[in-house]
């Protein structure tokens, strides 16, 4: 029997096999905050009750009820989902491990911290102690009212629950509070991102390691969050009401299988765009009386504002990130054709809220010229697309970040992912291996499967054993030290992103220290959106 004694009570957990070799203690199933539920939908979280006895901590607890994004299915859960795992190889080190705590992805609307596909077999070995938690998705975790009751971004307050959690009880597990990283992909990038500003999150963790996903990026917040919840009463059949309280209570009465997978539009390009939408993210909150607030502003502000003090970050993107959801919603001809017929199509998404149409009319138009010149998109030749809508959605606003904590005078390790080998799962199950000619695509989110191991999928690593263990050194030298590259013994040296070289590096089969990333396209885009950011930020 494994028995650790947390805040709230006795916790049995078990000594697992790993899968490259030796064993680790795994807790998993701990309630972190109290089950939102009831009265309590929508609201911040609450402290955990204490039990007495031991509890059972072999099996995770429930999930959110969510419709998975990659599957597309919905997968049964629970509102009764706020639990973290906890694993780590030694439980009485002699000097407290390092701790990462993992914020998962999924556009806020999917996934778990569970081993079915965050693993922790690849990290734990490394010597540092990893836990993963779940938050409230969707509707539920981020429905905004602008009142007490339903003041938005439920499932960020969750996220700091949990960190808050973790930094109490965490020496409990060999962890040393002192020295926690937080990390995350996609959605949880992003949710990193804003940790990084937020008064809530301050002091809770040392280090941040941002993986394709910022809060700068358009798809992090949401826009007119009151009208989209009145688009989703309409959807749910609740129409002409602009009562905010009936439409709480309206909320608070509905299944939860009624509130999943809703996607509440609100404007015309909204629905008719090719391209993946987020429909629930961040929102601006109002203060109400001692109630604490996430975040208040624009995502965009910790461009000019800066981070917390002191926190030093690991930021980066794959080499081909976008792909991943260019045929996600649709075919690549009907894609294909909204291009060629719409030029709104390219218009970057960070404007399409704010900029007249005759304006992004007039800026499609340079990034039609830019990225095809007089050539029609067709599905031969959808490079050049890949790149605009990774830099839209991903590569631009991450280098953005990186550039202006860098000016800030915070510790940036910036990084472009390009391994691919037989962990690179994704490309083939959303089937776009051979998209790109004479290419082998790193597509979104094939950086976890050298961090984690997906049991769902069952990949092999016989022959990605290096770069397993590549990529876990870097992300854990950096939890330990600050530092990815502490010494020569993964053959290079990565040196910190300044303005005056824009140093970063490539992650491939072998380490290369470069310049002046997407140097050229980069110029481009601050010519061309960036000015405009200025003009809608004044």
């Amino acid at each position: 029997m494994v028995v650790v004694n947390v805040t709230e009570g006795s916790l049995e957990g078990e000594l697992l096999d790993n899968v490259i070799g030796g064993r680790y203690y795994s807790f998993k199933g701990i309630p972190y905050a109290a089950p939102p539920v009831g009265d309590l939908r929508f609201k911040p979280p609450q402290p955990p009750k204490p039990w007495t006895g031991v509890k059972n901590a072999r099996e995770h607890g429930p999930i959110c009820h969510q419709w998975d994004m990659l599957l597309k299915t919905m997968k049964p859960g629970s509102e009764d989902c706020l639990y973290l795992n906890v694993y780590t190889k030694q439980l009485q080190p002699s000097k407290p491990l390092p701790v990462m705590v993992w914020i998962h992805g999924g556009a806020f609307a999917s996934g778990s911290g569970n081993t079915d596909q965050y693993g922790p077999d690849f990290l734990v070995d490394k010597d540092v102690v990893i836990v993963t938690i779940n938050y409230r998705l969707e509707v539920l975790g981020f429905l905004c009212l602008d009142m007490e009751e339903a003041a938005g971004n439920a499932g960020m307050k969750d996220q700091v629950a949990a960190l808050r959690w973790v930094k109490k009880n965490i020496n409990k597990f060999g962890g040393d509070p002192d020295n926690i990283t937080i990390f995350g992909e996609s959605a949880g990038s992003a949710s990193v991102s804003f940790h990084l500003v937020s008064p809530m999150s301050k002091g809770l963790f040392k280090r941040a390691i941002l993986q394709s996903g910022v809060s700068n990026a358009s798809w992090a917040t949401v826009q007119e969050h009151k009208e989209k919840a009145r688009a989703l009463a309409r959807q749910l059949g609740k129409e002409n009401t602009d009562d905010d309280r009936e439409l709480l209570e309206f909320f608070k009465s509905q299944p939860i299988d009624v509130l999943v997978n809703t996607k509440p539009k609100i404007t015309f390009f909204e629905n008719e765009s090719p391209w993946v939408q987020l429909h629930y993210s961040i929102v601006s909150e109002t203060q109400f009386g001692e109630n604490e607030t996430f975040f208040t502003g624009k995502g965009t502000d910790v461009l000019s504002n800066g981070i917390h003090e002191g926190v030093e970050i690991m930021i980066g993107h794959t080499a081909d990130e976008a792909l991943m959801f260019l045929n996600y919603n649709s075919p690549l001809e009907e894609i294909v054709n909204k291009v060629n017929n719409y030029l709104e199509s390219l218009v970057p998404s960070s404007l399409k809220w704010h900029v007249p149409i005759s304006k992004q009319l007039e800026i499609a138009r340079k990034f039609k010229d830019y990225y095809y010149g007089k050539s029609r998109v067709t599905v031969e030749n959808l490079g050049p697309l890949v790149r605009f809508l990774s830099m839209d959605m991903f590569n631009y606003p991450i280098f953005q970040l990186a550039r202006a904590c860098a000016g800030n005078k915070s510790k940036v390790f910036y990084y472009q992912f390009h391994y691919y080998t037989e962990r690179n799962a994704f490309g083939v199950l959303m089937n776009t291996q051979g998209i790109l000619p004479g290419k082998n695509a790193v597509i979104h989110a094939e950086d976890l499967f050298y961090l984690f191991n997906f049991n769902m999928l069952n990949i092999p690593f016989d022959n990605s054993k290096t770069a397993i263990d590549t990529v876990t050194k870097l992300w854990t030298n950096f939890a330990k030290y600050g530092n990815p590259t502490p010494d020569d013994s993964l053959g290079a040296k990565w040196a910190p992103f300044t303005i005056e070289k824009q140093e970063y590096l490539e992650i491939n089969d072998k380490l290369v220290l470069k310049t002046f990333p997407d140097n050229e396209e980069n110029k481009f885009w601050d010519n061309n959106v960036s000015i405009y950011q200025q003009l809608l930020a004044c």
